[in-house]
């Protein structure tokens, strides 16, 4: 009886704890935060040599590239999993904070239900789950990212018949085959959006000796990026500093030259594909015949991105409606099966 009471004062929220943007759903309300997963810090003048939080997602991203010396931005998340517990400790607290600000009764910690990658160690998990906790969750439950993905996206997770899904997200790409509520196949590759907007900035400072910064890279990504020859998007014009003399330097690219610069990360993500693929049981590799491959996550925007599958594995491939949204509504969707013993729901300790 005490726990249904603290249920009924607290708050439900499902965080999508991404390497690129948090998501927040809260129970009934559905999708009510998306911003960067970026906190901006300052040097602390008092003496004792720490970091002082001065922002925290959006207000973060807009000064990426532009801080004087003693601020800087950075990404606590890294490949999906933590890279700097405390900041990222402060993120959840901020952003636990700011949804459950206009709720009256909120003396009652929230329960959580965050997504990792698949493959993330014990010791990563934990270190999400211990976060969350020092945040001020009151219960913390994790689901794999492919799992969200999945039931985000509408696929009958729940039935014997095959669903596959590929998640891309900003620091990694989820494959996962999922039948009977669980996960038959799971993988996690760390070649996902952040690293093609490294490539883009790679390919422009050797082929074209101009240095731009990450925005801008993500920018060029989304315009002009492209998967397949069919889909290329004509050319764009960028700006940034030269790197033989320093000076301001704006230049014309290609979609096509972008396209090929993806190549080979592009060819890690089919690779991941096709592994799936190979290791899936014949009963349910068969179901995919008709079922085909659903992809989510940002990356699943990229131009051409599922007619590149298609030719490669010979599968229907569809792109999910708001793929952006799919992982953290199926963190949502989780919520209402905390009570049962539901397979998806990871119960490693």
């Amino acid at each position: 009886m005490f726990k249904k009471l603290l249920g009924f004062f607290s708050s439900s929220i499902a965080i999508d704890l991404g390497t690129a943007n948090t998501l927040v759903y809260m129970h009934g309300k559905g999708i009510i935060l998306n911003e960067p997963s970026m906190v901006a810090l300052a040097v602390d003048k008092s003496g004792m040599g720490g970091r002082k939080i001065l922002a925290v997602g959006q207000e973060a991203k807009v000064m990426l590239g532009k801080t004087p010396g003693q601020i800087e931005v950075v990404r606590p998340m890294k490949d999906g999993v933590i890279a700097d517990f405390n900041v990222t400790e402060q993120m959840i607290k901020y952003f636990i904070k700011k949804v459950s600000s206009q709720k009256v009764l909120m003396s009652v910690p929230p329960t959580i239900v965050i997504c990792v990658p698949c493959g993330s160690t014990q010791v990563e998990r934990r270190a999400i789950k211990d976060a969350a906790l020092a945040a001020g969750a009151r219960r913390v439950e994790l689901i794999e990212e492919a799992m969200a993905a999945a039931i985000g996206a509408g696929l009958p997770v729940e039935s014997p018949r095959a669903s596959m899904v590929v998640d891309i997200g900003g620091g990694t790409t989820e494959v996962g085959v999922i039948s009977l509520g669980g996960l038959v196949y799971a993988n996690s590759i760390r070649v996902a959006g952040d690293r093609l907007d490294e490539v883009i900035s790679n390919h422009i400072r050797a082929r074209h000796g101009l240095l731009i910064g990450e925005a801008t890279a993500e920018e060029i990504k989304k315009q002009i990026g492209s998967a397949h020859s069919g889909t290329d998007n004509g050319e764009m014009e960028i700006r940034g500093r030269s790197v033989y003399d320093g000076l301001p330097k704006k230049i014309s690219i290609t979609s096509s030259e972008i396209r090929e610069a993806l190549h080979d990360a592009l060819d890690q993500m089919v690779s991941a594909v096709k592994q799936a693929l190979e290791l899936t049981p014949p009963e349910l590799a068969a179901d995919m015949i008709d079922s085909g491959i659903v992809l989510t996550g940002g990356g699943a925007l990229l131009r051409g991105l599922d007619i590149l599958f298609t030719e490669t594995t010979q599968l229907k491939v569809t792109v999910a409606e708001e793929p952006l949204l799919c992982v953290a509504k199926g963190c949502g969707m989780a919520l209402d099966h905390l009570s049962d013993q539901r397979v998806y729901l990871n119960r490693n300790k």
